[in-house]
C-alpha cells in the first residue's frame, strides 16, 4: 500500500514538473488540455469559451472564474501559466 501511494505521488509530481508553459490568452483547446494538469477537453473548451465571451485573462487567478477550475487546479498549474 505504501509503495502504491509513493508511486502515485511520484507520477503526479513528475507530470507537474514536466508541464510546459501555456499562454492562457492564446492557447487553443488542445494545448490547454495537454499542458494544464487536471484540465481535460471539456474544461479546456470552457476556458476558450470564457476568453471569447469575456476577453483576455488579466491574471492566472482569473481562471477560477471558469467552471471546473478551482483553487487546487490553479495551484497545480500556476508555474506553467503565462499571460503574454
Amino acid at each position: 500500500m505504501i509503495k502504491s501511494i509513493a508511486s502515485l505521488l511520484l507520477v503526479v509530481a513528475s507530470s507537474t514538473a514536466f508541464a510546459g508553459q501555456v499562454n492562457i490568452n492564446t492557447a487553443d483547446t488542445q494545448t490547454l488540455d495537454v499542458e494544464l494538469v487536471g484540465v481535460g477537453p471539456v474544461v479546456a473548451q470552457r476556458i476558450v469559451d470564457y476568453r471569447t465571451q469575456n476577453g483576455e485573462f488579466a491574471s492566472a487567478e482569473d481562471l477560477t472564474k471558469v467552471r471546473g477550475i478551482g483553487e487546487l487546479t490553479l495551484a497545480k498549474n500556476i508555474d506553467s501559466i503565462v499571460l503574454k
